[in-house]
């Protein structure tokens, strides 16, 4: 919905005594949605959080994406029905199978899988014919994710990425493969093909840029900045030392000083390239001036429009393109005697069933799988019911991970990372390989079995959910709560600091802050020698040959009356 339409829509919406426009209504028979009319003479097209995933994919929405303090029932925590009214979206249809959880298994049956580079080359290639000189940018997570992108050590989706047309990226989960090896894909892969942005990236020793800043491209005659911002606790989310030496951070007065520079230097658009998660990209633009949009990620939030944030300097326009290669953000500008005049922005859902595959990317992609095809495909076992991830609290996929892991360690709990990435299977899909290893596939995944206080384990969940939803968006990291197995317990997401987590039960039994119990996990921060999770969890499957419908465990949630964000 470009700005005129919004501010059209906006006005009826008010007269008619309605809080929230809609989305202009968009037509798939044939795939039409996509035929998206060329708007003004700069144009931006906008992926992140692909997490690796070539071939296409079913992915569930979240039914828990719980907005606290300034964020509730403000995108992007807007869920199911509430998303639909907000956005003025008719339930059954293809946009609302895209953007919300809603008879997930059904539509997803009728609608067919999303994403594939193969399908996504195709949309680009659509989205770019009328629209000269277009920039494709990549938001990050981009290069891990899956069997082959670990074991290619990324290089799968570098070859795939440099062949779908990427111009500017930034990056989070890219520093996981080791900053050396960061390094050397930057300057012998992506030289001359991608610009490798990020500005809040520093040498710890001097504090001297360790990647470019921005880049300043010229598009019909209009100059156009990207600045950069890599995933501000990079060294906290993931374990520190693959990144030994570098510093990160939200750098909001760096940030100011740069856009100030680009301006100076001729920028009459400026973007930036941001992984820091929706949340803090609101808080963000609402904070620097001079940004004319903030095309988001990390959060893995599909937004269906464009949130305008008022600034002391106007206005920033702030999107977020979802994940797995499930959309396409379109954000076009207007600008004339060197100022931006008007905007259109769409989010472009990516239905394989409606874009054909492109023949040059499936070729890639054959031969990137050819040598593993066989370890790929292996049956670990088959599933009664609907296995995702996706939400503030666990999904069945990652309880099924928990399970395992209490199975096989002989563990009293189980704590397995909050992670947002890992497509959904259907009832009836069997669990193949690929499938858990695109759960699991990280480069420190050693499985530990540690003894742990009961005082120390409610220590844990509170220090994760104050991340989560902590008022303040600056201190927040993006991720989801820890999942657990074995443990029951209840959450007041706006209860003070220390004081969310209560009730903590085990097999009915409180609890007890003194005794000391067997906690099985993985992905630690620490270098530590243990099986690979992949292993564990496919000894286990083998073993269970069938996975009924999983029991997932959910916390009970307390004093959210009234959140849109939030169903259980």
């Amino acid at each position: 919905m470009d700005r005129r339409e919004f501010n059209k829509m906006l006005a009826l919406g008010l007269a008619a005594g309605l809080a929230v426009p809609t989305l202009n209504r968009r037509s798939w028979a044939q795939g039409d949605a996509y035929d998206v009319p060329r708007f003004g003479n700069v144009h931006l097209l906008h992926m992140t959080d692909a997490h690796a995933q070539l071939q296409p994919i079913y992915y569930r929405e979240p039914q828990v994406n719980i907005g606290v303090h300034a964020a509730k029932n403000r995108a992007p925590h807007l869920v199911g029905d509430a998303l639909l009214e907000a956005y003025g979206l008719s339930a059954g249809t293809r946009d609302a199978h895209a953007f919300t959880y809603l008879d997930y298994v059904a539509a997803a049956e009728r609608f067919g899988k999303v994403g594939g580079f193969a399908h996504l080359s195709t949309l680009v290639q659509r989205v770019r014919a009328n629209r000269p000189g277009a920039l494709l940018l990549d938001g990050g997570d981009l290069w891990q994710g899956s069997a082959t992108s670990l074991w290619t050590k990324g290089q799968d989706m570098v070859d795939a990425s440099k062949l779908l047309g990427i111009d500017v990226m930034t990056g989070h989960w890219e520093f996981t493969l080791g900053s050396d090896r960061v390094q050397d894909i930057i300057e012998n892969d992506l030289d001359g093909h991608i610009d490798f942005v990020a500005h809040n990236v520093k040498d710890f020793d001097f504090g001297d840029p360790v990647f470019a800043s921005h880049t300043l491209k010229e598009m019909n005659g209009v100059p156009v900045a990207i600045i950069g911002q890599a995933f501000p606790y990079t060294p906290i989310a993931n374990p520190s030392h693959f990144v030994s030496g570098w510093t990160f951070g939200i750098q909001e007065r760096e940030l100011q000083e740069k856009i100030d520079e680009v301006r100076a230097a001729g920028a009459q658009v400026v973007v930036l390239l941001s992984h820091n998660g929706a949340d803090t990209d609101i808080k963000l633009a609402s904070r620097v001036t001079g940004l004319d949009a903030i095309m988001g990620g990390h959060t893995h939030d599909a937004i269906p429009t464009a949130v305008q944030v008022k600034n002391p300097g106007g206005m920033t326009l702030v999107t977020n393109a979802g994940s797995n290669g499930k959309f396409l953000g379109v954000l076009d500008f207007d600008v004339r005697n060197g100022k931006v005049k008007d905007w259109s922005y769409r989010l472009l859902p990516v239905f394989s069933e409606l874009l054909p595959a492109d023949p040059e990317m499936t070729a890639l992609i054959e031969k990137i799988r050819a040598p593993y095809e066989r370890q790929l495909n292996e049956v670990l076992a088959t599933t009664d019911g609907l296995l995702y991830r996706r939400g503030n609290f666990n999904g069945s996929f990652d309880q099924l991970i928990c399970d395992a892991l209490i199975d096989e360690l002989e563990a009293d709990v189980s704590l397995s990372p909050g992670f947002r990435w890992g497509p959904s299977l259907l009832p009836g899909d069997n669990i193949t390989f690929e499938d858990l290893m695109s759960q699991v596939a990280i480069t420190y995944p050693s499985v530990t079995l540690t003894e742990m206080k009961g005082d120390f384990l409610k220590v844990v969940l509170e220090d994760v959910a104050d991340n989560l939803f902590n008022a303040d968006p600056y201190y927040q990291q993006g991720g989801d709560m820890v999942r657990v197995g074995g443990l029951d317990y209840s959450i007041a997401p706006l209860a003070a600091s220390g004081q969310r987590i209560g009730d903590m039960r085990l097999n009915n039994t409180a609890i007890d802050p003194n005794k000391t119990y067997k906690v099985a996990g993985w992905a630690s921060m620490q270098q530590v020698d243990g099986e690979p999770i992949w292993d564990v969890v496919a000894r286990w499957l083998r073993s269970k040959k069938h996975i009924d419908a999983v029991d997932v465990k959910q916390p009970v949630v307390k004093g959210l009356e009234g959140n849109q964000g939030f169903v259980i």
